[in-house]
């Protein structure tokens, strides 16, 4: 009968012979430098972090907080930004104002019939604008100081509601040219906001999605229900064209 007590071999000894067997473990990589931040990436950066902080935080949250979650201190965030407001105010450039695509008003001022033009311009809009950042930073200003949306409706009546205005004459086949009446102001309101509470509040600030969500046929065939639906209302609205 063998002796296990005598045969067995004392365990320090098998780590030692399997750790023999083992190639050797691999030197650990010396970390790369860090890599210092020129003052433009680094603005850059904060910004983009301000947007992020700001859509889930509110307007009203501490600029201390967002140096903290940005890991830098409080006093460099203000070098760059020395006051909440500017900092806010370049948000809004960056998040709001610099979404806008001027080859969008070239597209609603070119020669596409007007269905057309309002589906092509209405899904690359908003593609381009509807994320949780964009709109939760709209909907927490307009609960605060009201500043990113008095900018941002400013812009659409700029650039986009007279546009409105003027092709949606034209596809009912007036051509007025007087100021839109206050029935033609309310239906293109409640077009456009329909389009971005359905495919935006809805689903990325409430979180109720529709059947098909996020599936691009579907957005597609919704937005061309919604101008479908729109230029058979406009056409009771608009007013009547004037003899030439």
């Amino acid at each position: 009968m063998v002796n296990t007590a005598k045969t067995r071999i004392p365990r320090p000894a098998v780590q030692a012979a399997a750790a023999a067997a083992l190639p050797a473990p691999a030197p650990a990589p010396t970390p790369a430098p860090r890599r210092r931040l020129g003052a433009a990436e680094r603005e850059r950066l904060i910004l983009i972090g301000a947007a992020d902080f700001f859509a889930r935080r509110g307007l009203e949250a501490q600029t201390r907080e967002l140096a903290d979650e940005l890991g830098i201190t409080h006093a460099l965030l203000f070098h760059y930004f020395p006051t909440k407001s500017k900092l806010i105010e370049r948000v809004y450039e960056q998040l709001i104002a610099g979404r806008w695509d001027p080859a969008w008003e070239q597209l609603l001022d070119g020669p596409l019939p007007v269905e057309d033009k309002l589906c092509r311009f209405y899904g690359a809009y908003l593609a381009a604008i509807l994320t949780p950042e964009w709109l939760r930073t709209l909907v927490h200003s307009g609960l605060a100081d009201g500043l990113i949306p008095a900018r941002y409706f400013g812009l659409l009546r700029e650039r986009l509601f007279p546009r409105l205005v003027r092709e949606t004459r034209r596809a009912c086949g007036s051509r007025s040219r007087a100021a839109p009446s206050m029935r033609e102001e309310a239906l293109i309101l409640g077009f456009h906001g329909g389009l971005i509470y359905q495919l935006g509040i809805m689903p990325l600030v409430y979180g109720q999605h529709f059947r098909g969500h996020g599936d691009a046929n579907v957005t597609e065939v919704f937005i061309r229900d919604m101008v479908q639906a729109y230029l058979t209302q406009a056409a009771r609205v608009v007013p009547t064209a004037r003899p030439r």
